[in-house]
């Protein structure tokens, strides 16, 4: 996966992030939701994926598309209610 600064991304707490460094092997940026940092994740084994900003901003609202991923968050961290 070719992540650049710059880009957006979903890290693996389904966050959407904005990519400002990369490796080959790592990703790290700022949540989209909260403002978290740095955001990490091995670009392999967490499932990141880019985003556009409509995805984005979809996630923001109403959370993650999966009902399965939905359904695993706890009440505490669902940040779209």
């Amino acid at each position: 996966m070719n992540i650049k600064p710059g880009d957006i991304y979903e890290d693996c707490a389904y966050h959407p992030c904005l990519c400002v460094g990369a490796t080959e092997h790592d990703v790290w940026g700022v949540s989209l939701i909260d403002g978290s940092q740095p955001r990490s994740c091995d670009i392999q084994s967490c499932g990141v994926r880019l985003l556009s900003v409509a995805e984005a901003w979809q996630i923001k609202m109403s959370g993650p598309n999966d009902p399965d991923v939905l359904a695993s968050i706890p009440s505490a961290g669902r940040w779209w209610r």
